[in-house]
């Protein structure tokens, strides 16, 4: 059911009330932060879409907003997310990062960016452009529900943003409605990450001033990471979705940026390079972060696909005494099916996939704007190797 509770307001559903009216079961996408590497996450999901379009027998109208009922982004994943919401094909935004990104990251015009703090900036005519000046989150302007998470630096709080029409802030009788927002203005506040963008102001009501609130980077909340945020979004009954949870009612597909942890000092030198250090505070931490949210997915949730952890827990793909995966028929009584692509950057990573011609410090940067085509190259070659259907179980066509 998609009405609310009790409050007679399931008619805001709009185009999408057929589809959210049905039972089930529910996939959901989830999408990390992570500057221009997200041409890496883009190229693993044209894999998703193509197989997806293969195995349903559809044509090139085919999207991925589609088949996942609930698309959420951080940074660079609420650009990707927002565009496959709105009904965007992988292609259309691969191409889109290929002739903006260089706008969007390159730390050589960050002065030029924040000369224009007051004016239109690059960014933001070009995400009106795509997405379009008008739309917002109503479910008119979307293919399937979308959340944006950003960071309110007025308040100092996480403020994941949904589409979802039944969320008690979405209610079109509040002045301060957050399906009115503009969509691209949302996407700016979420990539407006530090250095590289100024803060995005939104007034949340024009009419009142102490609703105005300065926006930075979603990523530099725990939730770089969404996946878990997405999941208890779509499920927990004070968001007022409350979908089902089960192996055979929910699936999360998680795509990272790739991983590179940042080496620090040695045992035999242990105070050397301490500036590099501190400087490496806040990635340390975003990357604590990320981990232990896919840790989370995979201990409640049942892992048919993911990197391994560490040595001590390996993947936590549930598998047979002789190391085997369990096949999906066997369900395990889990929460949802879970998969996780993350391409690992290091050099053994890349050595992994046979790109042992890939710099690893030269595609390891969020502004590596130069090394598009090498990026790309990555995720082809990750998605090649990881993206399988039968992961996928009865979810891949049901």
């Amino acid at each position: 059911m998609i009405d609310g509770p009790g409050d007679g307001r399931s008619d805001l559903w709009g185009p999408l009330r057929e589809r959210y009216a049905r039972p089930g079961p529910r996939r959901l996408l989830a999408l990390d932060g992570g500057g221009i590497r997200g041409v890496m996450t883009l190229e693993i999901l044209a894999e998703i879409e193509r197989q997806l379009r293969e195995l349903r027998g559809a044509g090139p109208e085919f999207r991925l907003c589609h088949f996942f009922d609930y698309v959420g982004g951080t940074s660079t994943g609420a650009i990707i997310a927002a565009g496959l919401a709105r009904g965007m094909s992988v292609a259309e935004l691969l191409d889109f990062y290929t002739a903006v990104g260089p706008q969007m990251f390159d730390r050589a015009a960050i002065w030029n960016r924040w000369k224009h703090l007051y004016d239109a900036d690059p960014l933001q005519r070009q995400l009106q452009q795509v997405f379009g000046a008008d739309a917002d989150l109503f479910p008119a302007s979307l293919r399937c529900l979308l959340l944006v998470v950003t960071r309110n630096s007025t308040t100092d709080s996480p403020w994941p943003i949904s589409s979802n029409p039944l969320a008690r802030y979405n209610d079109p009788a509040r002045p301060d409605c957050n399906l009115r927002i503009p969509l691209w203005r949302l996407v700016r506040a979420s990539t407006a990450a530090p250095v590289y963008f100024p803060p995005e102001v939104i007034e949340w009501d024009p009419k009142d001033p102490a609703k105005a609130f300065v926006f930075v980077d979603g990523g530099i909340t725990p939730y770089n990471n969404p996946a878990l945020l997405l999941y208890r979004m779509a499920t927990l009954p004070e968001y007022r979705l409350g979908w089902p949870s089960g192996e055979d009612r929910l699936m999360l597909v998680s795509v990272g940026t790739g991983s590179a942890p940042l080496l620090g000092t040695t045992a035999a030198d242990p105070e050397s390079h301490l500036l590099a250090t501190g400087k490496g505070v806040l990635g340390a931490l975003m990357n604590g972060a990320g981990i232990e949210q896919d840790l989370n997915c995979r201990v409640f949730g049942r892992c048919v696909h993911g990197p391994v952890i560490d040595r001590e827990l390996g993947d936590l793909v549930p598998r047979e005494a002789d190391g085997e995966p369990i096949p999906l028929a066997r369900d395990l009584g889990r929460a949802f099916l879970y998969a996780r692509y993350q391409p690992d950057l290091t050099a053994a990573g890349l050595a992994a996939l046979g790109l042992t011609g890939i710099d690893p410090a030269k595609v390891q940067a969020l502004d590596a704007v130069d090394r598009i085509d090498d990026l790309r190259r990555i995720g082809r070659v990750a998605a090649a190797r990881d993206v399988r259907m039968t992961d996928f179980g009865v979810l891949a066509s049901a």
